[in-house]
């Protein structure tokens, strides 16, 4: 009892500590969110435009790129995630993923370079470098600012708006300096990984109330914990929810191919296709902002399937209507899905399993499994662009992801039931 009251005491003394922290650690935060996806959208937004009209790749080589590319981040994810929950609140991980972020402008470089050697031999140095930077490497930097985020009181998806809006900001230059010279954005990719190198050198986040919370919720995580989950049925039933909502990142791999052929000429396509993606993450910013107050008032659960019903619009949609301002409009609808979906994602963790494992939970439940599926379909979707078109490729797409998300309606979990083991809780006085 004495002990129980000294931990409460002292988790109570390091959460107002932390509160204070609030002020440093958001905007910190947000701006490497920021900066990380100005590194991505700069030299992966137009990644298959570029590989289609640069390189001169066709659709079915893309798909093995991607592919690869899937992979690489598979397994990136299931190392990522349990070395960030080992590590807690320390910024090992992170200081990895920024060396990374400085070499991928020479990095793409040498990818075309590779390609235009030996396609397989690219696909593999671009499929892995591309999953474990960016595809990877995002899950890293979601889930430490989310449990930052749980530790200083704010909300993951303020902080998150501002890596939307950091991709809306490269992908609004990304098709004019494309036009200009491709190699452009790889240069501005560097350079926003030195800006991000720059804001980590700030960031200062005390691990006291990590510590704490693991000395309360039972010790540090340990590789038996995190295979612990394979054995919960509720955790297969969230990879089946998201064996479907995956599908969204085969659908958008080689979407700007088949947008950019909408115009009369593939330079008019891809500027328009820049401003189309700025202004959908622009929207998607809005909706990082707003999305916490929806999931607290819809739940986590009905959070993933509202999500999952507009991604399945989206993509039945996009093989019906024709014309650029149509397949604009069906473009537009990931600015409401995606935000809904990731604040869903971790608040439905949160809810059912051990906090302690939030890193995993995220990066293998959600991102892994995506990973997983993407490798399997990437190829497939490229030989049905190549055979059936987009259109109908989209309308399938489409059907697969409404079937999965009715069957998780009857999966997924409202609330915590009474029979869930709940993390002890201190004593109070």
């Amino acid at each position: 009892m004495d002990v129980n009251v000294t931990i409460g005491s002292l988790l109570q003394h390091e959460n107002a500590m932390m509160k204070t922290h609030h002020s440093h650690s958001y905007p910190l935060l947000s701006a490497l969110l920021f900066f990380f996806f100005v590194t991505w959208s700069s030299s992966g937004s137009l990644l298959s435009i570029w590989l289609h009209q640069e390189v001169g790749l066709k659709a079915g080589d893309t798909g093995v790129i991607y592919a690869v590319l899937s992979v690489s981040a598979l397994f990136a994810q299931i190392c990522y995630g349990f070395i960030q929950d080992k590590l807690g609140l320390r910024k090992n991980l992170l200081w990895f993923l920024t060396s990374l972020l400085i070499l991928s402008g020479p990095a793409f470089l040498l990818f075309g370079y590779l390609l235009q050697i030996n396609v397989l031999l690219g696909s593999i140095f671009g499929g892995i470098f591309i999953g474990l930077t960016f595809n990877g490497g995002i899950g890293v930097l979601e889930s430490y600012t989310e449990r930052v985020a749980r530790q200083s009181q704010f909300e993951f998806g303020k902080a998150r708006m501002w890596g939307s809006l950091g991709w809306a900001a490269a992908t609004f230059f990304a098709g004019l300096l494309f036009n200009i010279n491709p190699k452009l954005n790889f240069a501005v990719a560097s350079c926003a990984g030195l800006v991000f190198f720059v804001l980590l050198a700030r960031l200062r986040v005390s691990s006291a109330p990590h510590a704490m919370q693991e000395a309360v919720s039972g010790g540090k995580v340990t590789l038996e914990d995190a295979l612990r989950l394979l054995t919960l049925p509720r955790f297969w039933a969230l990879v089946f929810f998201v064996i479907g909502t995956c599908i969204y990142g085969v659908y958008d791999q080689q979407f700007p191919v088949y947008f950019s052929s909408q115009f009369p000429t593939l330079q008019e396509g891809n500027a328009m296709y820049g401003y189309l993606n700025s202004f959908q993450v622009f929207l998607e910013a809005a909706g990082m902002f707003c999305a916490p107050w929806l999931v607290n008032r819809l739940g986590a659960k009905n959070g993933l399937i509202f999500a999952g019903m507009v991604m399945a619009m989206r993509m039945v949609a996009s093989g019906l209507v024709e014309g650029p301002v149509l397949i604009s409009i069906t473009k537009l609808l990931h600015a409401v899905e995606l935000p809904v979906l990731l604040v869903s994602v971790f608040k439905y963790n949160s809810l059912h399993f051990d906090k302690r494992l939030s890193s995993t939970l995220y990066l293998v439940g959600f991102a892994c499994t995506s990973s997983v599926i993407a490798s399997v379909l990437s190829p497939l979707a490229g030989y049905s662009y190549e055979k059936y078109g987009f259109a109908q490729s989209y309308l399938i797409m489409g059907l697969l992801v409404f079937s999965t998300t009715l069957i998780s309606i009857f999966l997924l979990r409202s609330g915590k039931s009474s029979s869930d083991p709940l993390m002890p809780q201190p004593s109070t006085i």
